[in-house]
Protein backbone atom coordinates (compact mmCIF):
# COMPACT_ATOMS: atom_id res chain seq x y z
CA UNK A 1 0.00 0.00 0.00
CA UNK A 2 1.01 3.75 -0.84
CA UNK A 3 2.51 5.30 2.39
CA UNK A 4 2.93 9.19 2.64
CA UNK A 5 4.35 11.43 5.42
CA UNK A 6 3.71 15.10 5.72
CA UNK A 7 6.44 16.38 8.11
CA UNK A 8 5.06 19.45 10.29
CA UNK A 9 7.45 21.80 12.25
CA UNK A 10 5.96 24.76 14.39
CA UNK A 11 5.48 28.36 12.10
CA UNK A 12 4.51 25.89 8.81
CA UNK A 13 1.79 26.84 6.44
CA UNK A 14 -1.17 24.86 8.02
CA UNK A 15 -3.18 24.70 4.56
CA UNK A 16 -0.23 23.95 2.36
CA UNK A 17 0.18 20.70 4.65
CA UNK A 18 -2.82 19.79 5.72
CA UNK A 19 -4.30 20.06 1.98
CA UNK A 20 -2.34 17.23 1.04
CA UNK A 21 -3.25 15.36 3.98
CA UNK A 22 -6.74 16.01 3.15
CA UNK A 23 -6.44 15.18 -0.46
CA UNK A 24 -4.37 12.17 -0.23
CA UNK A 25 -7.01 10.75 2.34
CA UNK A 26 -9.74 11.17 0.60
CA UNK A 27 -7.77 9.32 -2.56
CA UNK A 28 -7.75 6.47 0.43
CA UNK A 29 -3.42 6.50 0.22
CA UNK A 30 -2.14 6.10 3.84
CA UNK A 31 -0.91 9.23 5.01
CA UNK A 32 0.54 10.13 8.30
CA UNK A 33 1.10 13.87 10.17
CA UNK A 34 4.42 13.85 10.98
CA UNK A 35 6.14 16.41 13.65
CA UNK A 36 9.59 17.05 13.37
CA UNK A 37 10.05 17.44 17.42
CA UNK A 38 6.92 16.76 18.57
CA UNK A 39 3.08 15.36 17.83
CA UNK A 40 1.68 19.01 18.85
CA UNK A 41 2.85 21.25 16.27
CA UNK A 42 1.68 25.16 16.40
CA UNK A 43 1.32 26.50 13.11
CA UNK A 44 2.35 30.39 11.53
CA UNK A 45 -1.35 31.45 12.12
CA UNK A 46 -1.31 29.59 15.42
CA UNK A 47 -3.42 26.60 14.20
CA UNK A 48 -2.43 24.02 16.71
CA UNK A 49 -1.86 20.48 14.67
CA UNK A 50 -1.72 16.96 16.58
CA UNK A 51 0.20 14.95 14.78
CA UNK A 52 0.20 11.03 14.27
CA UNK A 53 3.95 10.75 15.21
CA UNK A 54 7.41 12.39 15.54
CA UNK A 55 10.37 12.07 12.87
CA UNK A 56 11.78 8.84 13.31
CA UNK A 57 14.02 6.49 11.35
CA UNK A 58 10.36 4.81 9.73
CA UNK A 59 10.57 8.32 7.24
CA UNK A 60 12.77 5.64 4.78
CA UNK A 61 9.77 3.22 4.77
CA UNK A 62 7.38 6.04 2.98
CA UNK A 63 6.78 6.31 -0.22
CA UNK A 64 6.47 9.76 -0.71
CA UNK A 65 7.51 12.48 2.07
CA UNK A 66 5.96 15.84 2.15
CA UNK A 67 6.74 19.48 3.48
CA UNK A 68 4.67 21.96 3.34
CA UNK A 69 5.88 26.01 3.69
CA UNK A 70 6.24 29.01 5.75
CA UNK A 71 9.23 30.91 6.28
CA UNK A 72 9.63 29.50 9.79
CA UNK A 73 8.42 26.22 9.52
CA UNK A 74 10.78 25.77 6.36
CA UNK A 75 14.06 26.55 8.37
CA UNK A 76 12.89 24.51 11.45
CA UNK A 77 12.67 21.82 8.75
CA UNK A 78 15.81 22.80 6.84
CA UNK A 79 18.13 23.27 10.29
CA UNK A 80 16.96 19.94 11.68
CA UNK A 81 20.06 17.65 11.23
CA UNK A 82 17.97 14.22 11.82
CA UNK A 83 15.43 15.01 9.04
CA UNK A 84 18.42 16.18 6.92
CA UNK A 85 20.39 12.52 7.56
CA UNK A 86 16.70 10.78 6.94
CA UNK A 87 15.98 12.97 3.85
CA UNK A 88 19.39 12.25 2.34
CA UNK A 89 18.88 8.76 2.45
CA UNK A 90 15.41 8.76 0.76
CA UNK A 91 17.12 10.80 -2.04
CA UNK A 92 19.53 8.05 -2.01
CA UNK A 93 17.38 5.49 -1.75
CA UNK A 94 15.25 7.34 -5.59
CA UNK A 95 12.30 7.72 -3.35
CA UNK A 96 9.73 10.82 -4.17
CA UNK A 97 10.01 14.31 -2.24
CA UNK A 98 7.70 17.16 -1.77
CA UNK A 99 7.95 20.84 -0.66
CA UNK A 100 6.18 24.20 -1.27
CA UNK A 101 6.92 27.86 -0.90
CA UNK A 102 9.38 28.17 1.33
CA UNK A 103 10.37 24.24 2.26
CA UNK A 104 12.55 23.62 -0.84
CA UNK A 105 14.99 25.29 0.32
CA UNK A 106 15.27 22.29 3.15
CA UNK A 107 15.26 20.01 -0.38
CA UNK A 108 18.28 22.41 -1.42
CA UNK A 109 20.34 22.53 1.49
CA UNK A 110 19.96 18.59 1.82
CA UNK A 111 21.12 18.15 -2.07
CA UNK A 112 17.86 16.71 -3.49
CA UNK A 113 17.53 19.53 -5.99
CA UNK A 114 20.80 19.41 -7.43
CA UNK A 115 20.30 19.38 -11.38
CA UNK A 116 16.46 19.04 -10.43
CA UNK A 117 13.28 21.93 -12.01
CA UNK A 118 11.90 23.05 -9.14
CA UNK A 119 9.59 26.25 -8.17
CA UNK A 120 9.19 27.91 -4.88
CA UNK A 121 7.29 30.94 -3.29
CA UNK A 122 8.56 34.23 -5.21
CA UNK A 123 11.66 35.47 -3.86
CA UNK A 124 13.27 31.88 -2.51
CA UNK A 125 15.15 30.68 -5.44
CA UNK A 126 17.78 33.31 -4.31
CA UNK A 127 18.78 31.48 -1.02
CA UNK A 128 17.99 27.68 -3.25
CA UNK A 129 20.45 29.12 -5.63
CA UNK A 130 23.30 29.13 -2.86
CA UNK A 131 22.89 25.54 -2.03
CA UNK A 132 21.79 24.30 -4.82
CA UNK A 133 23.69 26.20 -7.84
CA UNK A 134 22.87 23.62 -10.72
CA UNK A 135 18.95 23.37 -9.74
CA UNK A 136 16.76 24.91 -12.39
CA UNK A 137 14.02 27.60 -11.05
CA UNK A 138 10.38 27.60 -13.12
CA UNK A 139 8.01 29.76 -12.52
CA UNK A 140 4.78 27.74 -12.70
CA UNK A 141 1.93 26.55 -10.04
CA UNK A 142 3.25 22.90 -9.44
CA UNK A 143 6.53 21.04 -10.97
CA UNK A 144 7.52 17.76 -10.70
CA UNK A 145 10.67 16.61 -11.83
CA UNK A 146 10.29 12.78 -12.69
CA UNK A 147 14.00 12.43 -12.91
CA UNK A 148 15.07 13.37 -9.87
CA UNK A 149 11.40 12.50 -8.08
CA UNK A 150 10.78 15.89 -6.62
CA UNK A 151 7.73 17.89 -6.64
CA UNK A 152 7.37 21.50 -5.43
CA UNK A 153 4.93 24.44 -5.38
CA UNK A 154 4.46 27.79 -5.09
CA UNK A 155 2.62 29.23 -1.81
CA UNK A 156 -1.07 28.99 -0.39
CA UNK A 157 -3.43 29.28 -3.36
CA UNK A 158 -1.46 26.43 -4.81
CA UNK A 159 -2.11 23.69 -2.16
CA UNK A 160 -4.69 22.08 -3.93
CA UNK A 161 -2.96 21.70 -6.90
CA UNK A 162 0.21 20.30 -4.95
CA UNK A 163 -1.52 17.52 -3.27
CA UNK A 164 -2.60 16.72 -6.85
CA UNK A 165 0.86 16.17 -8.65
CA UNK A 166 1.29 14.29 -5.47
CA UNK A 167 -1.52 12.01 -6.03
CA UNK A 168 -0.52 11.57 -9.81
CA UNK A 169 3.55 11.03 -9.27
CA UNK A 170 2.35 7.98 -7.07
CA UNK A 171 0.32 6.69 -9.77
CA UNK A 172 -3.16 7.82 -8.65
CA UNK A 173 -5.54 9.23 -10.93
CA UNK A 174 -7.04 12.53 -9.96
CA UNK A 175 -9.85 13.31 -12.25
CA UNK A 176 -12.88 12.35 -9.85
CA UNK A 177 -11.37 14.10 -7.12
CA UNK A 178 -10.15 17.16 -8.84
CA UNK A 179 -14.37 16.88 -10.60
CA UNK A 180 -15.94 16.22 -6.73
CA UNK A 181 -13.92 18.93 -4.95
CA UNK A 182 -14.65 21.50 -7.58
CA UNK A 183 -10.86 22.05 -8.46
CA UNK A 184 -12.25 22.01 -12.02
CA UNK A 185 -14.66 24.15 -11.96
CA UNK A 186 -12.42 26.98 -9.77
CA UNK A 187 -9.63 26.16 -13.14
CA UNK A 188 -12.07 26.84 -15.45
CA UNK A 189 -13.77 29.78 -13.85
CA UNK A 190 -11.20 32.00 -11.87
CA UNK A 191 -11.00 34.19 -14.67
CA UNK A 192 -14.50 35.11 -14.59
CA UNK A 193 -14.21 36.72 -11.07
CA UNK A 194 -11.07 38.50 -11.55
Amino acid sequence: MTKVAVVFADGCEEVEGLSVVDVLRRLNVETDMVGLKSINVLGDHNIKLTCDKVVDDSLLDYDLVAFPGGRTGAENLRDDKKLADLMVKRHKQGKWDAAMCAAPIALGRYGVLDNADYTCYPGFEKEIEKDAPTSHFKETITVTDNSKKVITSRGPATAWAYAYAIAEALGIDTTEIKKGMLYDYLATHIQESL
